[in-house]
Protein backbone atom coordinates (compact mmCIF):
# COMPACT_ATOMS: atom_id res chain seq x y z
CA UNK A 1 0.00 0.00 0.00
CA UNK A 2 1.61 3.46 -1.51
CA UNK A 3 1.85 6.05 1.41
CA UNK A 4 -0.04 9.11 0.99
CA UNK A 5 1.42 11.88 -1.47
CA UNK A 6 1.59 14.42 1.57
CA UNK A 7 2.74 12.14 4.09
CA UNK A 8 6.69 12.16 4.32
CA UNK A 9 9.18 8.78 4.08
CA UNK A 10 10.90 7.24 6.94
CA UNK A 11 14.15 8.99 5.85
CA UNK A 12 12.74 12.07 5.36
CA UNK A 13 11.22 12.80 8.55
CA UNK A 14 14.53 11.17 10.34
CA UNK A 15 16.47 13.95 8.43
CA UNK A 16 14.30 16.41 9.50
CA UNK A 17 12.40 15.98 13.10
CA UNK A 18 14.36 17.54 15.99
CA UNK A 19 15.06 20.76 13.67
CA UNK A 20 14.91 23.94 15.33
CA UNK A 21 16.23 26.54 13.03
CA UNK A 22 15.41 29.54 15.66
CA UNK A 23 17.07 27.53 18.64
CA UNK A 24 19.94 26.44 16.49
CA UNK A 25 20.56 29.88 14.72
CA UNK A 26 20.29 28.52 11.38
CA UNK A 27 22.86 25.64 11.71
CA UNK A 28 21.50 22.38 10.34
CA UNK A 29 21.46 20.58 14.26
CA UNK A 30 20.82 22.13 17.44
CA UNK A 31 24.57 22.61 18.89
CA UNK A 32 25.07 20.87 22.05
CA UNK A 33 23.90 23.79 25.09
CA UNK A 34 25.75 22.90 28.25
CA UNK A 35 25.33 24.46 31.42
CA UNK A 36 23.79 24.96 34.70
CA UNK A 37 22.65 28.44 35.16
CA UNK A 38 19.38 29.88 33.46
CA UNK A 39 19.31 33.48 34.21
CA UNK A 40 15.68 35.04 33.83
CA UNK A 41 13.87 38.32 32.53
CA UNK A 42 13.07 39.12 35.34
CA UNK A 43 11.26 38.27 39.82
CA UNK A 44 8.27 37.20 37.85
CA UNK A 45 9.76 35.37 35.17
CA UNK A 46 12.06 33.14 37.72
CA UNK A 47 9.27 32.76 40.36
CA UNK A 48 6.54 31.86 37.47
CA UNK A 49 9.23 29.25 36.12
CA UNK A 50 10.00 27.57 39.24
CA UNK A 51 5.95 26.64 40.50
CA UNK A 52 5.53 25.93 37.11
CA UNK A 53 8.46 23.74 37.46
CA UNK A 54 7.81 22.57 41.04
CA UNK A 55 3.29 22.24 41.02
CA UNK A 56 2.56 23.28 37.37
CA UNK A 57 3.08 20.72 34.33
CA UNK A 58 6.79 20.71 35.39
CA UNK A 59 8.23 21.93 31.86
CA UNK A 60 9.99 24.67 32.60
CA UNK A 61 13.50 25.20 32.48
CA UNK A 62 14.80 26.48 35.71
CA UNK A 63 18.69 24.60 35.53
CA UNK A 64 20.26 22.88 33.67
CA UNK A 65 19.11 19.44 34.54
CA UNK A 66 15.93 20.41 33.09
CA UNK A 67 17.42 20.47 29.76
CA UNK A 68 17.61 23.16 26.78
CA UNK A 69 17.05 23.39 23.38
CA UNK A 70 19.06 20.40 22.27
CA UNK A 71 17.86 18.17 24.37
CA UNK A 72 13.91 19.46 23.12
CA UNK A 73 15.00 18.49 19.51
CA UNK A 74 16.36 15.13 20.91
CA UNK A 75 12.50 14.62 22.83
CA UNK A 76 11.00 15.89 19.96
CA UNK A 77 12.52 13.60 17.75
CA UNK A 78 12.23 10.37 19.77
CA UNK A 79 8.28 11.54 20.70
CA UNK A 80 7.33 11.93 16.94
CA UNK A 81 9.13 8.23 16.13
CA UNK A 82 7.40 6.55 19.11
CA UNK A 83 3.99 8.44 19.03
CA UNK A 84 5.04 9.22 22.55
CA UNK A 85 3.60 11.78 25.07
CA UNK A 86 7.11 12.82 26.25
CA UNK A 87 10.85 11.47 26.39
CA UNK A 88 13.73 11.94 28.91
CA UNK A 89 17.35 10.89 28.55
CA UNK A 90 19.70 9.23 30.85
CA UNK A 91 23.57 9.22 31.15
CA UNK A 92 23.57 5.28 30.63
CA UNK A 93 22.05 2.37 29.41
CA UNK A 94 20.77 1.24 32.60
CA UNK A 95 19.30 4.62 34.06
CA UNK A 96 16.64 4.31 31.24
CA UNK A 97 15.67 0.63 32.22
CA UNK A 98 15.47 1.09 35.61
CA UNK A 99 14.47 4.95 37.30
CA UNK A 100 11.08 4.75 35.33
CA UNK A 101 10.62 1.70 37.36
CA UNK A 102 10.85 3.76 40.81
CA UNK A 103 7.50 6.17 39.38
CA UNK A 104 5.31 3.11 39.66
CA UNK A 105 6.46 0.69 42.35
CA UNK A 106 6.73 1.08 46.16
CA UNK A 107 6.83 -1.68 49.18
CA UNK A 108 5.02 -4.47 49.39
CA UNK A 109 4.23 -4.43 44.81
CA UNK A 110 4.95 -7.35 42.95
CA UNK A 111 6.42 -6.90 39.32
CA UNK A 112 6.90 -9.58 36.24
CA UNK A 113 9.77 -9.37 34.62
CA UNK A 114 10.68 -11.59 31.34
CA UNK A 115 13.11 -14.35 32.00
CA UNK A 116 15.22 -13.21 29.36
CA UNK A 117 15.83 -9.54 30.90
CA UNK A 118 19.37 -7.72 30.17
CA UNK A 119 21.32 -8.73 33.24
CA UNK A 120 21.59 -5.25 35.06
CA UNK A 121 18.41 -4.78 35.12
CA UNK A 122 17.90 -8.28 36.38
CA UNK A 123 20.71 -7.23 39.18
CA UNK A 124 18.51 -4.46 39.80
CA UNK A 125 15.37 -5.86 40.40
CA UNK A 126 16.64 -9.46 42.40
CA UNK A 127 18.58 -6.93 44.96
CA UNK A 128 17.50 -3.26 44.81
CA UNK A 129 14.11 -3.85 44.37
CA UNK A 130 14.04 -6.61 46.97
CA UNK A 131 15.97 -4.41 49.36
CA UNK A 132 12.80 -2.09 48.79
CA UNK A 133 10.19 -4.29 49.44
CA UNK A 134 9.08 -5.10 45.88
CA UNK A 135 8.62 -8.86 44.13
CA UNK A 136 10.04 -9.35 40.92
CA UNK A 137 9.16 -12.80 39.52
CA UNK A 138 10.58 -13.63 36.34
CA UNK A 139 8.39 -14.98 33.95
CA UNK A 140 8.95 -17.46 30.52
CA UNK A 141 9.08 -14.60 27.69
CA UNK A 142 6.98 -16.63 25.32
CA UNK A 143 4.57 -16.80 27.77
CA UNK A 144 2.02 -14.34 25.72
CA UNK A 145 -1.68 -14.13 27.20
CA UNK A 146 -0.90 -16.87 29.15
CA UNK A 147 0.91 -14.41 31.95
CA UNK A 148 -2.82 -13.59 32.94
CA UNK A 149 -2.27 -17.09 34.76
CA UNK A 150 0.90 -14.90 37.09
CA UNK A 151 -0.97 -11.84 38.03
CA UNK A 152 -2.12 -11.12 41.58
CA UNK A 153 -4.11 -8.61 43.20
CA UNK A 154 -0.84 -6.65 43.90
CA UNK A 155 1.08 -6.95 41.17
CA UNK A 156 1.86 -3.29 39.46
CA UNK A 157 4.16 -3.58 36.49
CA UNK A 158 5.27 -5.83 33.96
CA UNK A 159 8.62 -5.35 32.26
CA UNK A 160 9.07 -7.21 28.34
CA UNK A 161 12.27 -7.25 26.98
CA UNK A 162 11.64 -8.37 23.00
CA UNK A 163 13.89 -10.19 21.85
CA UNK A 164 15.62 -11.42 25.13
CA UNK A 165 19.36 -10.54 25.79
CA UNK A 166 21.74 -13.32 24.48
CA UNK A 167 18.59 -16.14 23.49
CA UNK A 168 16.19 -13.45 21.59
CA UNK A 169 13.09 -14.81 22.52
CA UNK A 170 10.56 -12.76 20.38
CA UNK A 171 7.39 -11.90 23.20
CA UNK A 172 3.83 -11.36 21.85
CA UNK A 173 3.90 -7.72 23.16
CA UNK A 174 0.29 -6.89 22.44
CA UNK A 175 -0.67 -10.01 24.04
CA UNK A 176 1.00 -9.01 26.97
CA UNK A 177 -0.28 -5.20 26.88
CA UNK A 178 -3.95 -6.59 26.19
CA UNK A 179 -3.87 -8.46 29.56
CA UNK A 180 -1.92 -5.75 31.52
CA UNK A 181 -4.87 -2.90 30.63
CA UNK A 182 -7.68 -5.76 31.79
CA UNK A 183 -6.21 -5.16 35.30
CA UNK A 184 -4.81 -1.55 35.12
CA UNK A 185 -1.16 -2.79 34.98
CA UNK A 186 1.55 -0.73 34.02
CA UNK A 187 4.07 -2.23 31.12
CA UNK A 188 7.67 -1.36 30.20
CA UNK A 189 9.44 -2.88 27.62
CA UNK A 190 13.17 -2.79 26.26
CA UNK A 191 12.88 -1.99 22.93
CA UNK A 192 16.45 -1.44 22.16
CA UNK A 193 16.57 -4.19 19.80
CA UNK A 194 14.04 -3.06 17.32
CA UNK A 195 14.78 0.74 17.67
CA UNK A 196 11.64 3.12 17.36
CA UNK A 197 12.24 2.19 13.04
CA UNK A 198 11.25 -1.58 13.33
CA UNK A 199 8.84 -1.63 16.17
CA UNK A 200 6.82 1.09 18.35
CA UNK A 201 5.17 -0.60 21.32
CA UNK A 202 2.98 2.30 22.46
CA UNK A 203 1.31 1.60 19.12
CA UNK A 204 0.46 -1.82 20.44
CA UNK A 205 -0.54 -0.70 23.96
CA UNK A 206 2.64 -0.48 26.08
CA UNK A 207 2.45 2.62 28.31
CA UNK A 208 6.08 3.10 28.81
CA UNK A 209 9.38 2.31 26.21
CA UNK A 210 12.84 2.14 27.09
CA UNK A 211 16.30 2.48 24.67
CA UNK A 212 19.89 1.69 25.45
CA UNK A 213 20.40 4.52 23.12
CA UNK A 214 24.30 3.98 23.21
CA UNK A 215 23.41 0.87 21.03
CA UNK A 216 21.87 1.84 17.48
CA UNK A 217 20.47 5.37 17.87
CA UNK A 218 24.06 7.06 18.58
CA UNK A 219 25.66 3.79 16.53
CA UNK A 220 29.22 5.08 16.69
CA UNK A 221 30.36 3.36 19.99
CA UNK A 222 31.13 6.54 21.51
CA UNK A 223 28.48 7.47 23.82
CA UNK A 224 26.51 5.90 26.80
CA UNK A 225 22.81 7.05 27.05
CA UNK A 226 19.39 5.48 27.21
CA UNK A 227 16.14 7.28 26.91
CA UNK A 228 12.03 6.52 28.22
CA UNK A 229 9.20 7.75 25.95
CA UNK A 230 5.66 7.06 27.78
CA UNK A 231 2.07 7.57 26.81
CA UNK A 232 0.30 10.71 27.94
CA UNK A 233 -1.23 8.54 30.59
CA UNK A 234 1.99 7.76 32.41
CA UNK A 235 4.64 10.61 30.87
CA UNK A 236 4.12 13.45 34.02
CA UNK A 237 4.60 10.28 36.60
CA UNK A 238 8.10 9.17 34.80
CA UNK A 239 9.00 13.05 34.64
CA UNK A 240 8.28 13.78 37.80
CA UNK A 241 10.32 10.59 39.10
CA UNK A 242 13.32 11.53 36.89
CA UNK A 243 13.58 14.96 38.14
CA UNK A 244 13.45 13.87 41.91
CA UNK A 245 16.00 11.50 41.64
CA UNK A 246 18.55 14.34 39.68
CA UNK A 247 19.05 12.11 36.25
CA UNK A 248 20.50 13.56 32.94
CA UNK A 249 21.96 13.39 30.19
CA UNK A 250 24.94 15.68 28.72
CA UNK A 251 23.86 18.29 26.09
CA UNK A 252 26.42 16.31 24.10
CA UNK A 253 25.45 12.86 24.58
CA UNK A 254 21.78 14.02 23.20
CA UNK A 255 23.68 15.83 20.80
CA UNK A 256 25.14 13.01 18.76
CA UNK A 257 21.98 11.26 19.77
CA UNK A 258 19.58 13.36 16.93
CA UNK A 259 23.16 13.14 15.11
CA UNK A 260 22.87 8.96 15.33
CA UNK A 261 18.85 9.64 14.16
CA UNK A 262 19.56 10.98 11.01
CA UNK A 263 21.73 7.72 9.80
CA UNK A 264 19.41 5.18 11.62
CA UNK A 265 17.56 3.69 8.83
CA UNK A 266 20.22 3.64 6.47
CA UNK A 267 22.48 2.06 9.16
CA UNK A 268 20.05 -0.45 9.89
CA UNK A 269 19.52 -1.48 6.31
CA UNK A 270 22.69 -2.05 5.92
CA UNK A 271 23.36 -4.11 8.73
CA UNK A 272 20.31 -6.05 7.98
CA UNK A 273 21.47 -6.95 4.75
CA UNK A 274 25.11 -7.71 6.17
CA UNK A 275 23.26 -9.94 8.50
CA UNK A 276 21.37 -12.37 6.58
CA UNK A 277 24.63 -13.16 4.14
CA UNK A 278 26.33 -14.20 7.50
CA UNK A 279 23.63 -15.98 9.07
CA UNK A 280 22.94 -17.77 5.44
CA UNK A 281 26.70 -18.59 5.46
CA UNK A 282 26.81 -19.97 9.17
CA UNK A 283 23.63 -22.25 8.03
CA UNK A 284 25.07 -24.02 5.94
CA UNK A 285 28.37 -25.11 8.11
CA UNK A 286 28.64 -28.26 9.98
CA UNK A 287 30.40 -26.90 12.59
CA UNK A 288 27.30 -25.03 14.05
CA UNK A 289 24.12 -26.51 15.58
CA UNK A 290 22.05 -23.77 15.76
CA UNK A 291 21.10 -19.93 14.63
CA UNK A 292 19.17 -18.29 16.74
CA UNK A 293 17.52 -14.94 14.56
CA UNK A 294 13.89 -13.99 15.12
CA UNK A 295 14.52 -12.82 10.95
CA UNK A 296 14.93 -16.40 10.05
CA UNK A 297 12.47 -18.00 8.44
CA UNK A 298 12.87 -21.26 10.57
CA UNK A 299 13.62 -19.59 14.39
CA UNK A 300 10.43 -19.99 16.86
CA UNK A 301 10.19 -16.00 16.65
CA UNK A 302 9.90 -15.76 13.14
CA UNK A 303 6.06 -15.83 13.06
CA UNK A 304 5.73 -12.37 15.70
CA UNK A 305 9.04 -11.00 14.39
CA UNK A 306 7.15 -11.02 11.23
CA UNK A 307 3.26 -9.98 12.64
CA UNK A 308 5.10 -6.96 14.43
CA UNK A 309 8.51 -5.83 12.92
CA UNK A 310 9.00 -4.23 9.92
CA UNK A 311 12.98 -5.02 9.43
CA UNK A 312 15.84 -7.15 10.61
CA UNK A 313 18.36 -6.06 13.07
CA UNK A 314 22.51 -7.28 13.43
CA UNK A 315 22.34 -9.34 16.46
CA UNK A 316 21.80 -12.98 17.16
CA UNK A 317 23.35 -16.12 17.97
CA UNK A 318 24.33 -19.16 17.30
CA UNK A 319 25.78 -22.55 19.21
CA UNK A 320 28.30 -25.29 17.96
CA UNK A 321 28.30 -28.65 17.75
CA UNK A 322 28.07 -30.36 21.05
CA UNK A 323 31.50 -31.96 20.16
CA UNK A 324 33.28 -28.64 20.42
CA UNK A 325 34.48 -28.36 24.07
CA UNK A 326 35.31 -24.78 25.67
CA UNK A 327 39.39 -24.88 24.98
CA UNK A 328 37.57 -25.00 20.82
CA UNK A 329 35.33 -22.20 21.34
CA UNK A 330 37.91 -20.34 23.27
CA UNK A 331 40.32 -20.75 20.40
CA UNK A 332 37.60 -19.77 17.72
CA UNK A 333 37.35 -16.66 19.85
CA UNK A 334 40.90 -15.60 20.15
CA UNK A 335 41.18 -16.62 16.38
CA UNK A 336 39.09 -14.10 14.84
CA UNK A 337 40.58 -11.01 13.67
CA UNK A 338 38.14 -8.95 12.11
CA UNK A 339 35.19 -9.64 14.94
CA UNK A 340 35.99 -7.77 18.15
CA UNK A 341 35.71 -8.81 21.72
CA UNK A 342 33.47 -6.85 23.74
CA UNK A 343 30.58 -5.75 25.22
CA UNK A 344 27.75 -3.69 23.84
CA UNK A 345 26.58 -3.52 20.04
CA UNK A 346 24.83 -1.33 17.77
CA UNK A 347 27.58 0.40 16.72
CA UNK A 348 29.53 0.36 13.14
CA UNK A 349 32.03 -2.34 13.76
CA UNK A 350 31.53 -5.97 13.93
CA UNK A 351 31.66 -7.63 17.72
CA UNK A 352 31.55 -10.98 19.10
CA UNK A 353 30.90 -12.56 22.47
CA UNK A 354 30.53 -15.74 24.53
CA UNK A 355 26.65 -15.22 26.00
CA UNK A 356 26.45 -15.15 29.66
CA UNK A 357 24.01 -13.73 32.06
CA UNK A 358 21.35 -15.71 34.70
CA UNK A 359 17.94 -17.54 33.78
CA UNK A 360 15.21 -19.00 36.37
CA UNK A 361 12.54 -20.66 34.33
CA UNK A 362 13.96 -23.39 32.16
CA UNK A 363 16.96 -24.17 31.08
CA UNK A 364 19.50 -22.38 33.53
CA UNK A 365 22.39 -23.83 31.48
CA UNK A 366 20.86 -22.55 28.23
CA UNK A 367 23.54 -19.15 27.56
CA UNK A 368 26.27 -21.12 27.98
CA UNK A 369 26.51 -22.85 24.95
CA UNK A 370 25.03 -19.51 22.40
CA UNK A 371 27.37 -17.50 20.80
CA UNK A 372 26.53 -13.93 20.26
CA UNK A 373 27.44 -11.65 17.54
CA UNK A 374 27.11 -8.12 16.42
CA UNK A 375 27.08 -7.61 12.52
CA UNK A 376 28.32 -4.47 12.07
CA UNK A 377 29.27 -2.24 8.64
CA UNK A 378 32.66 -4.22 7.82
CA UNK A 379 32.17 -5.70 4.08
CA UNK A 380 29.89 -9.52 4.51
CA UNK A 381 32.92 -11.24 2.90
CA UNK A 382 35.35 -10.03 5.06
CA UNK A 383 33.40 -11.06 7.90
CA UNK A 384 32.69 -14.07 6.60
CA UNK A 385 36.25 -15.14 5.99
CA UNK A 386 37.29 -14.14 9.36
CA UNK A 387 34.46 -16.49 11.06
CA UNK A 388 35.94 -19.11 8.41
CA UNK A 389 39.50 -18.90 9.31
CA UNK A 390 38.61 -19.03 13.48
CA UNK A 391 36.73 -21.35 12.89
CA UNK A 392 39.52 -23.90 10.82
CA UNK A 393 41.89 -22.79 13.79
CA UNK A 394 39.36 -23.98 16.24
CA UNK A 395 38.75 -27.36 14.79
CA UNK A 396 42.75 -28.13 15.02
CA UNK A 397 42.66 -28.16 18.59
Amino acid sequence: MNKPKDEPGLQTILSHCGRNLEASGGYVNVPPYEGSTILHDDMEDLFGRVDNHLYGDGTAQTYGTDGGPTHEAFYDAMNKLEGGAGTWAFSTGLAGCTIPMMAFLKTGDHMLVTDSVYGPTRQFCEVLLKNFGVEAEFYEPTIGAGIEKLIRPNTRLIYMESPGTHTFEMQDVPAIAAVARKYNIVTMIDNTYATPLNFQPLKHGVDVVVHSATKYICGHSDVLMSTVTCNEKNWKQVRDVCKMTGQYASAQSVYLGLRGLRTLKVRLDAVGVHTRKVVDWLLKREEVKKVIWPAYEKDPGYRIYKRDYSGPIGLFAFQFQDQYTDVQINRFMDSLKLFGLGYSWGGFESLILRSYGKRTVGDPKIMRTMIRVYIGLEDPEDMINDLDQAMTKMRDV
